[in-house]
């Protein structure tokens, strides 16, 4: 039995929907019609005479994974019936992988460097979508809608390594990243949860599994709930027993939907409709060939080649789409300048107008036209951000644009003086005040400076200039 140090003890088991056309074992589309049990057969239905036949692609992306959580990876590929009594499996069970698990023993590092087991990855199908009318505690009936029946997953189980919920939605984070490198999974409409083991040191580390949380705030905000609950529960001498609770997002709250089972509850048998499938030295050299650059190889490259700062280049590495469009740009602009515009401006107004950066035109051609005007003092940092917000509305020739508006750095030190003599003779009183020993006076007149020029003058030679002028 492992000995934990930590007072809260955290395991998450992941099972994220893998991007293929259709399901894990027969030929219905995971989408499209969205009437319900419409995209269903024989056999996602589990009819009687009907035979599973293994989707490739889906073996192909699993194994994937596998390689980038550094898996051991299995010789064979193994399924088994998981028995249970529940309307989302028509067929009364589950095909998924017990005895011999697709990958086993890997690990996955979060931001701050602490590595999490991986147990094991393995492939099964997702059960049907119930649909609680009333709620899931109040509803006297239940709808199903077997369309998600037999889709195809990958479940990611963590040995019970997490210290916090914070831990718990950061190694999410990490996860998505590399489904998101490995275009194994759909960001945008791939089902990704999460069921997670909570436990304290209080209780002597009695397991609470929460079932089905999705999304990564609500990971952090079940798990903050849990833990919470269990404390009050030893406050009050209350004894916290092995159980499978559920969690209710709108009112913030787990309760109890089960004595939790034991893996002997399931009767795990070898299901004998799926014969086993070898998995050759061959076709996982084809599949390494194939597999990106992932995001903590292009922060180790990010540091090492282009010199910028690791949290920089981390929170760049950690969408795919910025970290290309970044070593691109860093092909033609100062890589220290360049990621300082894609991690804080381009972030900042992609989030201030809730867009990803997939949703909007703007490309590496645009950055690079935009910061060589900054790099070579042709336009402002100011100039430039009001462009960038521009640019995600709609792209457009940012050269012809900076002179169509007349928007070109004000950098002839005649005219900036004339600027200057102007904003000092308008605000007698701020430099009173600041020949008086008030620093922030000057502020005031480098902003009126600013304000003569449309924001085309650089503040650190504005500043430069009024203090000589002034002295």
């Amino acid at each position: 039995m492992k000995r934990f140090t930590s007072d809260i003890v955290i395991g998450l088991e992941i099972h994220a929907e893998l991007d293929t056309k259709t399901k894990l074992f027969c030929s219905c589309p995971t989408k499209g019609n969205e009437e319900p049990n419409s995209r269903t057969c024989v056999t996602c239905l589990g009819m009687p005479g009907s035979k599973p036949v293994l989707n490739k692609k889906a073996v192909e992306f699993a194994l994937k994974l596998c390689l980038a959580l550094n898996c051991e990876v299995s010789p064979e590929l193994v399924f088994s019936r998981k028995s249970y009594f529940y309307p989302d499996m028509a067929k009364n069970y589950q095909i998924s992988q017990y005895e011999m698990p697709l990958g086993k023993n890997g690990s996955l590092r979060l931001r701050d460097s602490k590595e999490i087991d991986i147990t094991r990855v393995h492939m099964e199908e997702d059960p049907a979508s119930l649909v609680h009318p009333a709620g899931l505690k109040e509803s006297a009936y239940v709808l199903v809608d077997y369309n998600r029946s037999g889709n195809q997953l990958v479940e990611i189980v963590t040995e019970p390594d997490l210290a916090s919920p914070d831990e718990a939605r950061d190694f999410m984070k990490q996860l998505i990243t590399v489904l998101n490198y490995l275009e194994i999974f759909d960001i945008n409409e791939g089902i990704i949860k999460a069921d997670a083991n909570v436990s304290i040191r209080e209780s002597d580390y009695a397991r609470v599994e929460i079932k089905n949380i999705t999304g990564f705030k609500e990971i952090e905000r079940a798990l903050m709930y849990e833990v919470s609950r269990q404390q009050d529960e030893i406050r009050h001498h209350k004894k916290i027993e092995q159980e499978t609770r559920a969690w209710d997002s709108e009112k913030g709250v787990t309760f109890t939907l089960r004595k939790k089972e034991t893996e002997e509850d399931y009767g795990y048998i070898i299901d004998t409709d799926l014969t086993a499938v070898e998995i050759t030295g061959k076709l996982v050299r084809e599949i390494k060939n194939e597999m990106p650059e992932l995001a903590q190889d292009k922060v180790r490259k990010f540091v090492e080649k282009h010199r910028i700062k690791k949290e920089d280049a981390e929170i760049i590495a950690a969408e795919k789409e910025l970290a290309e469009m970044f070593e691109k740009v860093a092909e033609e602009i100062n890589p220290i300048l360049a990621a300082k515009w894609l991690r804080r401006e381009l972030v900042r107004v992609l989030n201030y107008n809730k867009k990803e950066l997939h949703e909007v035109k703007i490309d590496e051609k645009h950055m690079i036209d935009l910061l060589k005007l900054v790099e070579n003092k042709k336009i402002t940092d100011n100039v430039a951000s009001k462009i960038l917000e521009k640019l995600i509305e709609k792209p457009f020739d940012i050269k012809e644009y900076v002179k169509k508006e007349r928007l070109e750095a004000v950098s002839d030190v005649s005219e900036l003086e004339k600027y200057c003599r102007e904003a000092i003779e308008e605000n007698p009183k701020a430099v009173e005040d600041y020949k008086k020993g008030e620093k922030k006076a000057l502020n005031f007149i480098v902003g009126s400076v600013m304000k003569k020029t449309r924001g085309k003058a650089t503040p650190k030679e504005v500043n430069e200039i009024i203090l000589r002028l002034i002295k």
